[in-house]
């Protein structure tokens, strides 16, 4: 099996336990990459979703598997972020097991110098001080997620192209644009506080790879919609991937493997 073979992975929002949740897709991506450092910033799993009942399927546990995996063969350093949506583990912060760590922040060493890697939520007003508007609020996105699945049940009936209803309203309504505007020049401005030339983040679903003076911004999107990652090459240099190209170079199979078919393939020697 082709591998992608690159120095740092990192990925956030993948909001495990819920029925938006692109876990096949991260699964397939995650099993043809291979990386030193794999980096989960926040709201990998949805504990929000969770407590109102949630949508937890196979490919769920298989994420946490090959997770688990990865961390059996001691090949790949993991750090998890704590997000809003799994803002429970806040009150047990930090843990460190061997290759895996939980913390809040972290300071990530490239090649080119450091780079601030938290989840982004510090500073969404309405996450840190109104939790029950924050709550509405995400109701609200997963309501618009369900009409934007049957929408796009209809439009590939029709034929048509997958089309995003939330990205056009983020894209098109001034106060969203602004928020995602103000999110991140101030997140850029805590990077330089702190001394370090980058910073990577999730939070808003934007994925995004630009400068901010000389502060150089990554935000690594989601696995709702967006299905972007950012990788660090071996030569220090970052990459916003999508999966759509990734998928050029790693495609499908034409059959999911089994649970067992699954893991016993990342037991076999990458070629």
């Amino acid at each position: 099996m082709k591998k992608l073979r690159v120095r740092t992975v990192i990925l956030s929002d993948i909001h495990l336990g819920t029925a938006e949740s692109k876990a096949v897709e991260v699964n397939h991506f995650l099993r043809h990459v291979r990386c030193e450092k794999l980096i989960l910033n926040g709201d990998i799993i949805d504990g929000w979703a969770l407590q109102r009942g949630g949508s937890w399927t196979k490919a769920h546990t298989r994420f946490i598997r090959i997770i688990l995996k990865k961390l059996e063969k001691k090949d790949t350093q993991v750090v998890y972020l704590r997000g809003n949506h799994d803002d429970v583990l806040a009150r047990f912060l930090p843990l460190d097991f061997e290759n895996l760590t939980i913390v809040e922040d972290h300071i990530h060493e490239s090649p080119r110098g450091r780079y601030l890697v938290l989840h982004g939520d510090v500073f969404d007003t309405v996450t840190k001080n109104f939790v029950w508007l924050a709550h509405l609020g995400d109701w609200g996105y997963r309501a618009l997620l369900k009409l934007n699945r049957a929408y796009n049940a209809w439009r590939a009936w029709r034929g048509l192209e997958y089309w995003s209803l939330s990205k056009a309203i983020k894209a098109r309504v001034k106060s969203a644009v602004s928020h995602v505007s103000n999110f991140e020049d101030h997140i850029a401005a805590l990077a330089k506080s702190r001394d370090c030339i980058g910073v990577m983040c999730g939070h808003i679903h934007t994925a995004a790879d630009k400068y901010y003076g000389d502060i150089h911004y990554l935000n690594s999107g989601d696995w709702v919609e967006s299905l972007t990652a950012i990788v660090e090459h071996h030569d220090g240099r970052f990459e916003l991937l999508h999966y759509t190209d990734f998928l050029r170079d790693y495609p499908l199979p034409a059959e999911e493997p089994t649970v067992e078919e699954f893991l016993e393939s990342d037991l076999l020697p990458a070629s």
